[in-house]
């Protein structure tokens, strides 16, 4: 039997998972590494770190399965997106720290390009808003702040990548300067409709060609890893962003259907077939993959803070040793006793994109706990997701058929529960949720040629549980009313603030 390693390269962690073909969980090994928070806003982390334990998980859960190297088939990795790293092509050294997809410093930079009335021109080519999210505005910055960067980078002395081009950089000893179409589109730089490079935006940011990686499909051979590294060269034959491999991952190949990854964020993702959508809803049109010459789009709406806030409640706050412990906290309380929380800890995503906004608690009373501040913040990331999905279907036209759920925060009924109650609609989780690393293991199966299409990983995914709505409608319609109030109130903060 022949197994796929999926490296998955997370915002707070690395995980090496090995896969049977029928897409079962051999060994896995995981190791959190550091984040760095200069000033408020901002998040950094070191790329070197992020190879190196990468490298570790990924020897280990070799190590742990028993199995021999020669019957693993191929690597797949999938990444945070939008992370930016800059290295010496020579060494493979990093020239600055990374700099986080959730990290808000080029805040000023991408108002400035709003403010030049680049909007409408950013959005037509990229399919993205404006926004420091970004990894544009983060590669102009590091080029501004190295000194002699910027003319290095013209000589072809230095490399940018998002964190699968940098793994794959490493691993292949810097045979390979390359990412996937999946990745490149969310740089801000990359034209979804030539599939290229958009020089013209390259030229508004000042930002030297010579740097970029080479742009594949999601499943192509981009090399192989170094024998001393893994015991034997082993190919890399897919390469997705963390979201679109969940995606790819939940067997979400028709149009309309989506998935909600709840993660250090939560991401909503719907399949919008071969033709790219435009949104008029702050929502961000993206390429999901490519395979051979056939590219899937997608829609897209980003919830910054999910699982995020969760971890806030038990490490800043400590209400609890175990974010699990989240759900027995909210379900010991009736309701929220009148609280409402909008964790705009870094700003707010679609469809309000206002990243000045910070997070609020609302409603506050002497007979609030913290039990009822854990269920209005559970209720919160549900209620977030509800304002993207319900944008992506206006925006889309297309009649949601499915919405699945992964991540570790899926794991809690309770926010899945509300979340069903909420949508007024069925929620889907499957037995396994690591539906990214699995999407990461499918995409290089088939680049591998291990599988033969996507009916064959179609076939390979399965259902846990069906999350029903049971809310009574008038509660319902008065708890989203409730939570556009308090996210107006949210928002009025940042306008007395200016």
């Amino acid at each position: 039997m022949s197994y796929l390693l999926a490296l998955d390269a997370g915002t707070t962690s690395n995980r090496a998972i090995l896969f049977d073909g029928r897409g079962q969980v051999l060994s896995q090994a995981q190791r959190e590494f550091s984040q760095y928070f200069p000033q408020p806003g901002w998040v950094e982390q070191d790329p070197v770190q992020i190879y190196s334990t990468m490298l570790g998980v990924a020897v280990e859960a070799i190590s742990q399965s028993g199995i021999q190297k020669k019957d693993i088939q191929a690597i797949g990795i999938t990444n945070q997106r939008e992370t930016t790293i800059l290295w010496d092509k020579k060494t493979g050294q990093p020239v600055h720290r990374a700099i986080v997809w959730q990290c808000r410093r080029t805040t000023d930079r991408a108002e400035a390009l709003r403010a030049a009335g680049l909007t409408d021109l950013i959005q037509k080519k990229t399919g993205l808003v404006i926004d420091a999210y970004f990894s544009a505005t983060k590669i102009a910055y590091i080029l501004d702040q190295v000194p002699g960067l910027r003319d290095r980078a013209k000589r072809g002395e230095i490399a940018f990548g998002t964190v699968d081009s940098y793994l794959i950089y490493r691993l292949t000893g810097g045979r390979t300067h390359a990412t996937d179409v999946s990745n490149a589109c969310r740089t801000m730089l990359y034209n979804i409709h030539t599939e290229d490079w958009d020089q013209e935006i390259l030229d508004i940011l000042d930002i030297p060609r010579e740097i970029l990686p080479q742009v594949y499909p999601s499943s192509h051979f981009f090399g192989h890893s170094q024998a001393e590294l893994l015991g034997r060269e082993i190919p890399i034959t897919g390469v997705l962003g963390d979201q679109q491999a969940a995606l790819f991952g939940q067997a979400c190949f028709e149009p309309g259907e989506a998935k909600n990854t709840y993660g250090t964020g939560a991401f909503v993702l719907m399949n919008t077939g071969h033709n790219p959508i435009p949104s008029s809803q702050g929502l961000l049109t993206s390429i999901a993959w490519k395979m051979g010459q056939e590219t899937t789009y997608a829609l897209e709406g980003s919830i910054f803070v999910a699982g995020s806030l969760i971890q806030w409640l038990r490490d800043q706050l400590g209400l609890m040793e175990k974010a699990s412990q989240s759900e027995a906290m909210a379900r010991s309380v009736e309701d929220t006793h009148g609280l409402m929380v909008v964790p705009a800890f870094t700003g707010l995503g679609a469809p309000y994109w206002n990243s000045k906004a910070r997070g609020s608690i609302v409603g506050l009373s002497r007979g609030a706990n913290k039990n009822h501040l854990v269920r209005a913040s559970l209720e919160a990331i549900a209620l977030l997701s509800y304002d993207v999905i319900k944008t992506m279907e206006l925006d889309s036209g297309l009649d949601r058929k499915v919405l699945k759920v992964d991540g570790g925060a899926a794991q809690n009924n309770f926010l899945m529960e509300t979340q069903a109650n909420i949508l007024n609609a069925p929620v889907i989780r499957p037995r396994s949720i690591e539906s990214t690393a699995r999407g990461a293991a499918f995409m290089a199966g088939i680049g591998s040629g291990y599988y033969r299409g996507l009916e064959e990983i179609k076939d390979l995914w399965q259902e846990d549980r069906v999350f029903r709505p049971q809310m009574d409608p008038d509660l319902r319609h008065r708890l989203i009313q409730d939570w556009h109030h308090a996210v107006k109130n949210c928002l009025a903060w940042t306008q007395r603030e200016e």
